[in-house]
């Protein structure tokens, strides 16, 4: 008789082993103790959730928590004035606000010190990402705690004993010297760096109430310091008169503030990190991370980085295509009414030597639904999704160039399609527009962020009005913008015969000679020279291209504002002509190193 268990007891227990973010429920030598890589594994997985969490949610969680530690506070002092300063018995119950907060998942700041600095470490998140977190859950822990502090100081909740202890408990901070109060705090921020460690390390609630007591015992009985108790201390002798805001801030906050950090940032660098091994991100979301950040990306990317990884992503970035390949990467909604945007990619790569045509079906799901899904809803939407892009492929089938198709499934649809670009190394995007495509809703902070840096390619952005590309406009003043409209035209002009007409607005009829001249330069340097000229010299924009396009069936746009994809999505762009035409209209946009108040603005 075999010892092995049947394949399907094997795939159970694996699914019960494995949390839904794919980090490990129990430990892979013995089951009831996690090594250290399956330790990180567990923080790397909470910390993604934390760092693309809304900053709303985060601020109000901290706000709980800051409060919370209003408890902390008000039970010390009351046991010290009871005990007669009895520094065992006062100390008995002081960690009774940080249980509160770590048991009952609140944000607390200095909790936050190795999650989101772990991703960092590994590229998962910027450094702005993590600093924008910390922000938050500090701010909140502050102003909950200076809540508490005015309920304790008006409310008559204390004793006239306690309330004299209390004073006298926090006047000790400010009393304390600058770089005591710093080493004291930075003990105290690697106890608690080495809480949060030992958290993720423990199996049951027991075990985390019992470690969270006896390490948070330490801070006052060692004569310890902790930034958000000392902020509530502060908070409370300035509602008494005891003290005076900003020098307490600077003399007795932020030296506990920066021993607390620099403290949990040394556990975590120094002793935790570099004890794991090369295998410590083998578990995460199912297949793990293969899209880390590059150094630019880590130093100064958006204030929300960017999630770990989405819940599926079936493609696969070996080889994509031939180093000169020329890449374009199609994100699609719906497979079954989107296939124009597939022919409008193919038609321009095929114009190319080599030339690859990615298809990304990108399946919206919510924060709360990733959360849900486990590997049978997995399989589920990678098989519907493989049956949708059927037709596509029967597009792309039609033209000469190569093609390939993925899945993913993201609740940033937007930032996904940055990110696609990015690790497929695209050249071009071709983006369909509209109020039904997920990405056109998808506004977040985040969405913005992508679009303050330069566009990791070209892109075309697609408004449908039926796939016509015989009668082309080019609207134009010059620019880079415009020179990808023209290299559009000229690929349409040679796959399908499109008749190419180039527009130009003047202020006056005097300008209209040197217009001519620009527009006929300008052609003739694109391979337009066959191109029919107009040029108005009205001085209104908006009302010249909706003239000359009234015969067109397709209008390329990408001179006449700067950083049109921004202003796209971002609900800035002031030509609403591009609304009004009834043919398609195609905006397109070229990196061309615009600073950033360029790519926010559209100035020059």
């Amino acid at each position: 008789m075999s010892d092995r268990e049947p394949d399907g007891d094997t795939s159970v227990r694996d699914a019960v082993e494995r949390s839904r973010s794919g980090a490990p429920a129990v430990g892979g030598v013995i089951r009831d103790r996690f090594e250290t890589d399956e330790v990180f594994q567990r923080i790397i997985a909470a910390a993604d959730e934390e760092v693309t969490t809304k900053g709303r949610e985060l601020f109000f969680s901290a706000l709980a928590g800051g409060f919370a530690i209003t408890l902390t506070f008000l039970i010390y002092s009351s046991m010290t004035a009871k005990t007669d300063g009895a520094p065992v018995l006062s100390a008995l119950l002081y960690p009774i606000g940080f249980i509160y907060i770590i048991l009952g998942g609140y944000q607390l700041y200095t909790e936050n010190t190795l999650p989101p600095v772990a991703l960092a470490i590994e590229r998962l998140a910027s450094l702005p990402a993590m600093l924008r977190q910390w922000s938050i859950v500090l701010a909140g822990n502050v102003v909950g705690g200076a809540f508490g502090a005015f309920v304790l100081a008006y409310t008559g909740v204390f004793s006239p004993e306690t309330a004299v202890t209390a004073v006298e408990i926090s006047q000790k901070g400010l009393e304390t010297g600058f770089w005591s109060l710093f080493f004291k705090a930075g003990f105290a921020g690697l106890i608690v760096a080495g809480v949060v460690w030992l958290d993720f390390a423990a199996r049951d609630t027991v075990s985390r109430f019992f470690l969270v007591y006896v390490a948070f015992l330490m801070i006052p009985l060692a004569d310890l310091f902790h930034v958000v108790v000392s902020a509530t201390e502060l908070m409370y002798l300035v509602f008494l008169g005891e003290a005076a805001l900003r020098s307490g801030l600077v003399s007795f906050v932020l030296p506990v503030l920066l021993g607390n950090t620099l403290g949990g940032v040394l556990l975590v660098t120094v002793v935790n990190y570099f004890q794991t091994t090369e295998k410590r991100l083998e578990s995460a979301r199912f297949e793990g991370s293969e899209r880390r950040l590059s150094v630019r990306e880590s130093a100064f990317g958006g204030l929300v980085g960017r999630s770990y990884v989405p819940l599926l992503d079936t493609g696969s970035r070996d080889g994509v295509a031939e180093e000169d390949a020329y890449r374009v990467v199609v994100p699609i909604a719906n497979p079954r009414t989107e296939t124009h945007l597939v022919e409008l990619a193919c038609t321009l790569a095929e114009q190319r030597r080599e030339a690859n045509v990615h298809v990304v079906h990108l399946v919206e799901t919510s924060d709360e639904l990733v959360q849900r899904y486990g590997p049978g809803q997995i399989d589920q939407i990678t098989g519907e999704s493989k049956a949708l892009l059927r037709d596509v492929e029967a597009t792309a089938d039609a033209y000469d160039v190569r093609y390939s198709s993925s899945t993913v499934v993201s609740h940033r649809s937007f930032a996904e399609i940055f990110d696609e670009a990015r690790s497929m190394r695209a050249d071009l995007v071709v983006l369909g527009w509209d109020d039904r495509r997920p990405w056109a809703k998808d506004k977040p902070q985040r969405s913005f962020d992508e679009l303050k840096s330069e566009p990791p390619c070209e892109f075309l952005v697609f408004k449908d009005r039926g796939l016509d590309m015989s009668r082309v406009l080019i609207p134009t003043a010059g620019g880079p913008d415009s020179d990808l409209s023209a290299d559009v035209a000229t690929a349409l002009e040679s796959s399908v015969g499109a008749e190419v007409s180039l527009l130009h607005v003047v202020d006056s009829p005097a300008d209209r000679e040197a217009g001519t001249a620009f527009l006929r330069s300008w052609a003739e340097r694109r391979g337009l020279g066959d191109a029919e000229l107009l040029v108005d010299d009205s001085g209104d924009v908006e009302g010249a291209i909706e003239r000359a396009a009234a015969d067109k069936s397709l209008v390329l746009i990408g001179a006449t504002e700067r950083g049109l994809l921004s202003r796209l999505v971002t609900d800035s762009l002031h030509l609403n002509v591009i609304n009004e035409l009834d043919c398609s209209v195609a905006i397109a946009e070229r990196p061309a190193g615009r600073s950033l108040l360029r790519r926010v603005f559209g100035r020059r």
